[in-house]
């Protein structure tokens, strides 16, 4: 029964979708009759069902309606912009002016774009325009009027707007847009647009351009690829190789290191992560249950988030600066003696600037994050940097860790991109709607969780639903790992990081494979469809071709580390009880002995804690013993 039950709902849901009105998005341009500001767009959820809207703006025509023939001329005075559309017949045409006839006619002729696509608006937004009684005395003759949203259907209000000789209905909604539908037999009898706009749209028009504005309704086609898709590939391609190499970088030097002991207040190197199999499943129960809280509480859990990537980002950017500013040459001095937190390790001037720095870097942009015009970079340089972070601190140590994590994800993302569509009321993906953020959300936050750049393009998508193209941490951080990992094995034998090298190209080609299907599906996609194969079968494959897919899948290149240099064997070897012989001679100290390694971050761990003064670190000094 509960199966049954479970069918005859995604039946339900999958009907739903079927028998959705056609809606689309579109675009009204707005202009002030008497100067003033340029003019500017404003988005528009209409039905094509009832009438078609040009898709460029030069080409729209005013035509009249399939309902009401119309009869009209435009006029001219010698100047391009001064077009006029004057009602009733124009033959003969007035004398002294340059006039072409305008009927109904199979190929009328048509006036220029002045006179062609901006209509006066008439604010009427007082009535409903749900009865003859609601129509003014003059009627809306060669005008597009704007009224309220409610009391009738669609049909009513854009039957008596057409019956008056109005040429468009604009409805005004203080709620969310919805399609204004009908049936097939209204959708034959109005030839004029209908389209709905937004209350807090119609504020902005009257305080920019006043209550004298022309508009022009109209709906240009989405381009298949926005030009900032080159931007986001970039991004995360970089993303990946970068992190994926520095994750394996660190691990090999960390192995060279292991047996060494430092205990410096300056210790940089970062323990890394083990991932295992009860990790990973308890991960993904965790990313399950947190995207379906999301979905019912958004507005609650928003600000955790936000305040989570707050936090996480700022450290992310810490550990990626400090490599750089530990080689400037000032700030080496130390603060003073505290019992305070973390401050007793008397941290150096230069780091404790540089935490301020980061902090302050992630509280601006928690400030100001819904400024769309220049927000978006701060939050591009703070996730790219918490990604940097998580790829040198979280490590698979074998492959099979590696793919079982991937296909578990690769579910995952399936799961909540196509199939909760048909589990929901709305019919809108779980993963895309916690992304976007949701239609109904009363705070109109977004996730910070992505990397986000405007769109490039101008269309109605841009301006009306999603005007950034997204790309979630995920889509880099689960391939990333897979990438770290095959450095690491290319470090191990010796392969000229020939793994690393495919594995990252493999995640190229997976990223623009995601971007020609989100081009052809007109629709969110789960990157992760496409990037787990892409990557997965190529290093798999480049490890059976290798004849090491053995060692590749159990980690087993890692058994044995390669051949280490002599500093690093004196200091995993320890001191060595003296022979008899040697006993007698004194020791002379060898170069190896006295000049300690550069760790990961590029200083020597055996920096001394000097006093708090700003003398030279003897550290720093070429030949200087501690």
């Amino acid at each position: 029964m509960a199966a049954a039950a479970a069918l005859a709902r995604l039946a339900a849901a999958f009907l739903l979708l079927m028998v959705q009105v056609a809606c689309e998005y579109g675009m009204v341009r707005v202009v002030s009759e008497t100067g003033g500001p340029r003019g500017k767009d404003y988005c528009i959820l209409y039905n094509p069902q009832w009438a078609h809207l040009p898709h460029d703006l030069s080409k729209a025509e005013v035509l009249p309606s399939k309902a009401r023939p119309w009869q009209g001329h435009c006029r001219n005075d010698g100047h391009p912009s001064s077009w006029e559309l004057l009602p009733g017949p124009a033959w003969p045409p007035p004398r002294g002016w340059g006039s072409r006839v305008l009927t109904a006619t199979p190929a009328p002729p048509v006036c220029p774009l002045w006179t062609q696509s901006l209509l006066q608006l008439r604010d009427w937004t007082s009535s409903v325009l749900c009865s003859p009684a609601d129509l003014p005395a003059t009627g809306f003759s060669n005008q597009i009027p704007l009224v309220a949203r409610g009391n009738c259907t669609f049909y009513e209000k854009v039957r008596l707007a057409q019956g008056s000789g109005a040429r468009g209905l604009l409805i005004v909604s203080k709620e969310t847009l919805v399609p204004p539908g009908g049936n097939k037999t209204q959708y034959e009898e109005i030839g004029i647009p209908v389209a709905l706009l937004s209350h807090k749209d119609v504020l902005d028009v009257f305080k920019t351009f006043g209550r004298a504005v022309r508009v022009a309704l109209y709906a240009p086609s989405e381009p298949l690829l926005d030009y900032n898709m080159v931007i986001i590939f970039i991004m995360a391609v970089g993303t990946v190789a970068l992190g994926g190499y520095w994750a394996g970088s660190r691990d090999v030097k960390r192995r060279y290191m292991k047996h060494k002991r430092d205990d410096g207040p300056d210790k940089q190197e970062d323990e890394a992560v083990d991932v295992t199999p009860v990790m990973t499943c308890v991960f993904v129960v965790m990313c399950c249950s947190m995207l379906v809280l999301l979905y019912f509480f958004y507005d609650h859990l928003v600000y955790v988030i936000i305040g989570i990537f707050c936090l996480a980002s700022s450290t992310g950017l810490y550990s990626c600066l400090s490599p750089l500013v530990q080689r400037l040459p000032f700030g080496k001095c130390r603060i003073w003696d505290n019992s305070l937190p973390y401050f007793h390790k008397r941290p150096q001037v230069r780091m404790l600037l540089l935490a301020l720095f980061c902090v302050a870097v992630s509280v601006v942009w928690g400030v100001f994050r819904n400024e769309d015009q220049w927000a978006w970079v701060l939050q591009d340089a703070l996730g790219i940097a918490f990604c940097l972070y998580t790829l040198k601190t979280i490590r698979l140590p074998t492959f099979k860790a590696c793919t079982l994590l991937l296909l578990v994800l690769f579910v995952y993302d399936v799961f909540f991109v196509f199939i909760t569509p048909f589990l929901t009321k709305s019919g809108n993906s779980i993963m895309v709607e916690v992304a976007t953020g949701p239609t109904n959300s009363a705070t109109r936050e977004k996730l910070p969780m992505v990397l986000k750049v405007p769109r490039l393009n101008a269309s109605p998508l841009a301006l009306c639903d999603r005007p950034f193209s997204l790309l979630g941490f995920g889509d880099i951080l689960v391939p990333g790992l897979l990438v770290a990992y095959c450095h690491r094995f290319d470090v191990q034998v010796q392969s000229s990081r020939v793994y690393f090298v495919a594995c990252t190209v493999a995640y190229g080609i997976g990223l623009l494979v995601t971007f020609m299907a989100l081009a052809l599906m007109q629709r969110g996609q789960p990157a992760l469809l496409y990037l787990v194969p892409c990557t997965l079968i190529t290093s798999g494959g480049l490890a059976l071709w290798r004849r090491e897919l053995g060692m590749f899948w159990t980690g087993s290149g890692f058994a044995k580390d390669p051949p280490q240099p002599s500093w690093a064997l004196a200091s995993a070897e320890g001191p060595q009880p003296l022979r008899d012989a040697e006993a007698t001679q004194p020791q002379q100290p060898q170069p190896s002995e006295l000049a300690e390694p550069e760790d990961a971050a590029g200083v020597s761990p055996q920096d001394p804690t000097s006093p708090a003064h700003c003398a030279p670190d003897p550290a720093g000094l070429p030949g200087a013993s501690a």
